[in-house]
């Protein structure tokens, strides 16, 4: 994987009030990439901890346990600008594709599931 460019949302916010823009490198070619559905944010007073893991039933209560595959673990000053980045990214996706809506029932077509067994 490449080095590239990055910016954090805090750069682009300083350059609108006129300050230059921070960029520096970064170098992802160690980075492990996994796939999570589920997330637990804990914390102390100094850290929040984000365990990151799958969960193989999405839809009621799953019949075995989540599996935390990562775990994160970041000071507030970072879990504060890594909030202002998913918040962009978020935005920018729905200003594209619509609205996201979180709650799994409200996404479920009705008669969908037993529609889909029937071949």
């Amino acid at each position: 994987m490449a080095e590239e460019k990055a910016e954090t949302p805090a750069d682009e916010q300083g350059a609108a009030s006129g300050q230059q823009r921070a960029t520096f490198e970064v170098d992802d070619s160690h980075a492990a990439a996994f796939y999570a559905n589920f997330c637990r944010v804990m914390g102390t007073p100094e850290e929040l901890i984000i365990d990151l893991g799958l969960n193989k039933q999405p839809v009621g209560v799953p019949s075995e346990p989540i599996r935390i595959s990562q775990r994160v673990i970041v000071n507030f000053f970072t879990a504060k600008r890594l909030l202002a980045a998913l918040q962009m990214a978020v935005q920018r996706h729905e200003a594209t594709f619509g609205v996201l809506e979180t709650d799994v029932q409200k996404r479920i077509v009705p008669g969908a599931r037993s529609a889909g067994g029937e071949g």
